[in-house]
Parts: structure tokens; C-alpha cells; sequence
């Protein structure tokens, strides 16, 4: 087992209502068996959760014994992965390393491993971070031709931003993202307008822990609930105040239970989103698996970068191209 430590800078500053950054950090696990079969797994962990890169490369060189023993032995499999690591950005590179070195053992694709046997191209959302109006009236600009684009804003600035995105681009769908900088009454007041703008979903509006609070919700649009659910454990605290549960690999753990979530949460009769912290072609090729169940796709992560990898996915105004089996799986 190899862990490299990388940085990945923006295109521009990403500001969320958490706060800027300039770069993503990522740690990638690769995984070499005997035979000289190599599978790669990226993360970016969970920055809310106090996630950072020294502990998720601490959590991984901790087991590095055990998961170098069942490397050799052919033990080390999606289950045993589970049991070694909890939930996070951890087991996520991990677990997507494995998936890529077990299609390669087996001389298939992840794509049948996962028991999908139509992968479909997928239309992702485009990311603006908070900004002043200028920028974020140019970025919308840029986009206009998009059909599906996200929009951070916080509890100061929101309906404004809003309202410069659709003007802009009248005729994309809109997913807006409070980062749980709202409160409900504010989702009350502002979801009707939000409706005429363009609107299709808002994610997680209000503060993980104060979900509850939603059952005064009396707007038209659809929730997405994403700080408040991570994987399987959480989903039945939000099943009644949310429609829409956003699935990101850095949170679940990896794809296995990536996909175990996705299906419980169809299960329920909740619609499926799936979500990124934004990386690499190597982060959003798994993601692209969750994808063929969600009705919501924002994979948009090589888009914020200003590089990305060798074979990495191709993106046409939104349209995810299948990724290469050279990148991964």
C-alpha cells in the first residue's frame, strides 16, 4: 500500500459559508497486489467533521499491517475494509482502491461488479462559490448554456445572488446551497420566489442538529439533506423532513457503503443526489457509479480545478463521459 499526500489548487478561491480555500488537499491510497494489479482511491475527507489529511493518512498508516497482510493473502475485501475503518475520507480511499484493484483481478469492470449493466453518461451541476455580484454574474454568464447549476450562498446574501444567477442563465435549473446557513423561517420566506427563479432543490437550509426544526416547512421545494446524513445510521432521522439525501463518498466511507445508502434511501421513497468535495477525475469516477441511481448529480469537481488528471473524465456543458478504465475501475 502507497499513501500520497496532494494539493490541488481552484481556479478561483471556492468559498462556501464555512469559509475559502485556494487548494483541495487530497490523500490517494494505491493498492498493488502480487501480480503487480494496481487500484487508486482519492479523498478529500470531511472538513465539518474536523477531517483533515495528517489524520486520514494516520487513520490508513495505522492499519497498513493488516491491510498489506490481506493484500497478500486475498482477504482484504469490501467487508473487511468496513470492519477496519470507520465512516470518512479514510475508508473512502481505501475502499475506491480496492474497487479499482478487484476489477482489474477479476478482468472486469466496476460496473458489473456493482451490478450495472447500462452505465449511462451523466449531467452534473456546475459550482458558483460565494463571491461579490460581479463575479458571480460573470461565472453564471459562462454557464448559461448549462442545464443544471448549483449556487452557494449564506445567510446574508442569498435571494440576491439568486436572482443574478437566473437572470443570467433563465433557462438552467437551479440547486441552492446554504451549507446549513439558514434557519426555517428564512426557507419559508424566500422558497416561493426561489420557485419562479428557477429553483428545483435546496440543500440541507438549516444547521446539522436542528433538522427538526423543518417540520415547519411550508415551501414548494424539495430538500436535500447532505451535513446530516453520512451513511445508512443516519438516514431514518431524516426521512419525513427531507426528500432528497445527498450521497458523497467522503462522508459514507467509500462506494460500498456509497451504494448501500443510495439504496436504503430509495428504499424510503427519498430521492437520490450524489455530491463531491470537489478533487479529482479519480474522486468523481466512483461517484459516477452512485450516479446511476440519483436523480440529482453534482460531480462537477474537475471543473473547479485548475488541472485535473491524465484520462481524466470528460465533461461537455455538464454531460459526464463514462471515465476511462486507464483512470479507473
Amino acid at each position: 500500500m502507497r499513501v500520497d499526500t496532494e494539493s490541488w489548487a481552484y481556479k478561483v478561491p471556492f468559498r462556501v459559508s464555512r469559509g475559502a480555500e485556494s487548494a483541495l488537499e487530497v490523500v490517494v491510497v494505491t493498492l498493488t497486489d502480487a501480480d503487480g494489479q494496481v487500484g487508486r482511491g482519492e479523498a478529500a475527507g470531511v472538513d465539518y467533521d474536523g477531517e483533515t489529511i495528517p489524520r486520514l493518512c494516520a487513520q490508513i498508516e495505522a492499519l497498513r499491517p493488516g491491510i498489506e497482510a490481506g493484500l497478500s493473502q486475498r482477504t482484504l475485501d469490501f467487508a473487511a475494509v468496513a470492519t477496519l475503518l470507520p465512516p470518512g475520507g479514510a475508508r473512502n480511499a481505501v475502499d475506491c482502491a480496492l474497487w479499482d484493484l478487484t476489477a482489474k483481478q477479476r478482468r472486469t469492470s466496476v460496473w458489473e461488479l456493482a451490478q450495472v449493466m447500462h452505465p449511462r453518461e451523466l449531467t452534473t451541476s456546475i459550482t458558483l462559490g460565494i463571491d461579490t455580484d460581479a463575479a458571480v454574474a460573470a461565472g453564471a454568464r459562462r454557464y448559461a448554456d448549462w442545464p443544471l447549476i448549483k449556487v452557494k450562498v449564506d445567510g446574508a446574501r442569498h435571494i440576491d445572488v439568486i436572482r443574478l444567477v437566473h437572470a443570467a442563465c433563465p433557462a438552467a435549473q437551479l440547486i441552492v446551497d446554504p451549507n446549513q446557513a439558514w434557519s426555517c423561517d428564512l426557507l419559508n420566506r424566500l422558497a416561493p420566489e426561489m420557485q419562479s427563479l428557477g429553483v428545483v432543490l435546496i440543500e440541507q437550509p438549516v444547521p446539522r442538529g436542528e433538522d427538526d426544526t423543518l417540520r415547519a416547512y411550508q415551501g414548494p421545494l424539495r430538500l436535500a439533506a447532505d451535513e446530516s446524513v453520512a451513511d445508512r445510521a443516519g438516514l431514518a432521522k431524516v426521512v419525513g423532513l427531507y426528500q432528497v439525501v445527498n450521497v458523497k463518498l467522503d462522508k459514507t466511507g467509500g462506494l460500498t457503503e456509497a451504494l448501500a445508502l443510495a439504496g436504503a434511501a430509495r428504499a424510503r421513497g427519498l430521492q437520490v443526489m450524489v455530491g463531491c468535495m470537489a478533487g479529482t477525475s479519480l474522486a468523481m469516477a466512483p461517484g459516477m457509479v452512485v450516479g446511476q441511481m440519483a436523480k440529482f448529480v453534482d460531480l462537477d469537481g474537475p471543473l473547479l480545478h485548475s488541472a485535473d488528471r491524465e484520462h481524466g473524465i470528460e465533461y461537455d456543458r455538464g454531460l459526464m463521459r463514462l471515465p476511462s478504465t486507464t483512470l479507473w475501475g
